[in-house]
């Protein structure tokens, strides 16, 4: 699943292609895709709206409008791709946005998990998805009297918390399990037994691996690119994720992996006791 760093990457590589130009139809074969409005609403309020920017904020993506914001999450396996007007829609291309320039911006999700809205652009801030998220990780509120604070009442796996979007905007599993290697703490540890310094590894550490991860453009698994011609170069940087019984980096323990919360987790036993 793409997580922070991919998601600004496509952002970014979009932003490139789409910015100032005019959507002048749609055509949208999944109208689950659409959360709100309505899948017909949603067509009749795009069309005619300018693309001015982009911005990102957690996992979703932003294209700012005439009049709205186009919120766009690509969950498992959502991807952007770009195709000339009139070419005829592939399997899994779910909406297409056609633009005056003659391309088409396409999306394409083979599990259809992605999910859109399109909201008053003075209302985005108030409502549902982005209302429930917590700070970013470079906010200068991330702190940790905040995080103390949010995991006070949480006696759950530390691993668990990282990846509630309610606490720090887009952190997912692959780098929660970066995050907590070189910040030297077991996932199980519980939420609120972390000491001060534990706190404030965990905080310095989110900030140097999202921030090396959008360096190098994400982290590319499996089928996700992060658009059309774009692949992360940082899977060549992980110390744990994906390394089941391979020698830690650190200490030359073998990497172990549990289920925390139903998620795979890696970690070394010796670094992270």
């Amino acid at each position: 699943m793409p997580e922070l760093p991919e998601v600004e990457t496509v952002k970014e590589s979009l932003k490139r292609r789409v910015q100032n130009h005019k959507i002048v139809g749609v055509v949208l074969s999944y109208p689950k895709l659409i959360e709100t409005p309505t899948s017909q609403e949603f067509v009749d309020n795009i069309v005619g709206e300018t693309i001015h920017n982009l911005e990102r904020r957690g996992k979703w993506i932003l294209f700012e409008l005439d009049h709205y914001y186009l919120l766009s999450h690509l969950r498992m396996e959502g991807r952007y791709l770009f195709r000339k007007k009139d070419d005829p829609m592939e399997k899994h291309e779910h909406i297409s946005f056609i633009l005056e320039n003659g391309e088409e911006l396409r999306y394409k999700d083979t599990r259809k998990f992605g999910r859109m809205h399109l909201l008053p652009k003075e209302k985005i801030w108030n409502l549902p998805p982005l209302v429930n998220l917590g700070l970013e990780p470079w906010d200068p509120q991330l702190t940790v009297s905040y995080l103390k604070d949010k995991l006070k009442p949480k006696n759950i796996p530390i691993k668990t918390s990282l990846l509630d979007q309610s606490i720090i905007a887009g952190i997912g599993n692959i780098y929660a399990n970066e995050i907590l290697f070189l910040s030297k703490i077991n996932p199980l540890k519980a939420s609120n037994q972390l000491t001060k310094q534990q706190l404030e590894k965990i905080i310095q550490t989110t900030r140097q691996v999202l921030g090396d991860a959008i360096t190098k453009g994400g982290t590319t698994i499996r089928t996700y690119e992060s658009s059309e011609g774009v692949h992360g170069q940082f899977q060549q940087n992980l110390f744990v994720h994906g390394k089941e019984g391979q020698p830690c980096l650190s200490c030359g323990t073998n990497i172990q992996k549990i289920i925390v919360g139903g998620r795979g987790t890696y970690f070394c036993s010796k670094c992270q006791k």
